[in-house]
């Protein structure tokens, strides 16, 4: 009868953090984190303007203004959704390590990430409450270009008013009308951003 011998077991490889997970960051975190904010704040309070928003670099081929609106957004206190388009091991690896930002469903966020047709639908996101209408999610809309201006903008931070662009018009009329309930928007395409907050009124181009 042959001998019967033991396997040899071997130790599983264990999968090796990508190098993208820890670079990316600010490298002047303090004041790099205070040009994004100013940033980020500017374009909120001047809805349609686009200006540049640069120092952070995301994996996975996020743009460079997304990238630093989350390090400067995000921190263990506020949850991130993914959309399907941008959701990857990397980005979470690269956002729990830069902010500690954790990743939630899109009904328990307080950011939202992707394109616009992988974020919908609208109504899954927060909106506020009567008694807390900052307690709504903010989505960051990630675009392949800037698009022409289809939509005229007035409210607030608005002198008479403003051209933009904006994805579907009866749907960001809707989010309007909810005011001061609803989303606000930024919009992220390379190293630019704009804003559009819950309280501008949306109106057809021409």
């Amino acid at each position: 009868m042959p001998e019967l011998t033991q396997p040899e077991l071997t130790q599983p490889e264990l999968a090796q953090p990508s190098a993208d997970v820890y670079s990316g960051g600010f490298a002047d975190p303090a004041v790099a984190s205070a040009h994004a904010f100013r940033a980020a704040m500017d374009v909120m309070a001047r809805p349609g303007t686009w200006r540049p928003l640069t120092g952070g670099q995301a994996p996975e081929g996020l743009s460079i203004a997304a990238a630093s609106l989350l390090l400067t957004l995000c921190d263990p206190d506020t949850g991130v959704y993914l959309a399907p388009d941008v959701d990857s091991a990397t980005l979470r690896g690269w956002l729990a390590f830069h902010t500690g930002a954790p990743v939630v469903a899109a009904g328990d966020a307080d950011f939202a990430l992707g394109g616009w047709a992988a974020l919908m639908p609208l109504d899954q996101y927060r909106i506020g409450s009567s008694e807390y209408p900052d307690r709504s999610a903010t989505l960051v809309v990630e675009l392949p270009r800037i698009p022409a201006p289809n939509a005229r903008l007035s409210g607030p931070g608005i002198k008479e008013t403003a051209q933009a662009w904006v994805p579907d018009l009866a749907l960001m009329q809707r989010n309007a009308m909810l005011y001061p309930l609803g989303v606000d928007f930024f919009f992220t395409c390379g190293s630019e951003v704009a804003a559009l907050p819950r309280s501008s009124q949306i109106t057809a181009e021409g």
